[in-house]
């Protein structure tokens, strides 16, 4: 562990930072993360992505990344409302279907991980980074439904809370008040913030001029492929 964790005590308490090692680690898996997403089919199936698809694709995590450095606030152990950062995972999915949704999701978890990270073991920085963030990527499984922008979003953002849940109940019950049950303290905890955030994306998304806009994105991002389906067909 100490390749890539070094270990920090501080008032009784053992955390870690990531060393250079683990950045290397870091780096390695986000050039595979990568890889992945360009290699993935469209979402019709037809062919690997496009240029242009990985073009938008890597604007919109690129978008999510820097956004989620614009934080409303930030909860002392982690968490913030932060200006539609999780969105712009989700609006992958919504453009491209799930398997390119997921990977660039974990993609996102990795670089969270080297931003300010708060790791007090190898497990808890898997659920509160790696899975809890890929979680988001869950939206592309509903990007061919009804409402699928608003319904991706929120079944993404419902993945993260169940991870970032689960990690407060399983390494962070210690820091539950007294006479305060566990998992009610992580459930209110990381339902705060992921809410918080959660409503303010609805609200703008359910602004029909904002709505419009976003869906004509998504024609425009997949403009190319459709135009080849119809010269093929």
């Amino acid at each position: 562990m100490s390749l890539f964790l070094e270990k920090i005590v501080e008032d009784g308490y053992t955390s870690y930072n990531i060393t250079r090692g683990g950045y290397f680690l870091v780096v390695v898996l986000f050039v595979l993360a990568a890889a992945l997403v360009s290699y993935f089919m469209n979402a019709d199936g037809k062919g690997k992505m496009s240029i242009k698809q990985l073009t938008v694709s890597a604007l919109c995590l690129a978008l999510a990344f820097v956004l989620s450095n614009v934080k409303l606030f930030k909860l002392p152990m982690g968490g913030s409302v932060t200006f539609f950062s999780m969105f712009f995972i989700t609006f992958i999915g919504y453009l491209y279907g799930p398997r390119v949704s997921l990977s660039a999701a974990f993609a996102y978890g990795l670089l969270q991980m080297i931003v300010d990270p708060y790791i007090i073991s190898v497990p808890q920085l898997l659920c509160d980074y790696i899975l809890a963030f890929t979680a988001l990527g869950v939206a592309g499984f509903f990007f061919e439904k009804k409402n699928g922008m608003v319904v991706g979003y929120l079944a993404g953002i419902f993945g993260r809370f169940v991870f970032s849940s689960l990690s407060g109940i399983i390494f962070f019950a210690d820091y539950a008040p007294e006479n305060m049950n566990p998992v009610v303290y992580s459930v209110l905890y990381n339902g705060s913030y992921i809410a918080a955030e959660g409503i303010i994306t609805i609200v703008v998304l359910l602004i029909p001029a904002v709505h419009s806009a976003l869906n004509r994105v998504k024609v425009e991002a997949n403009e190319k492929s459709i135009k080849k389906q119809v010269s093929l067909g």
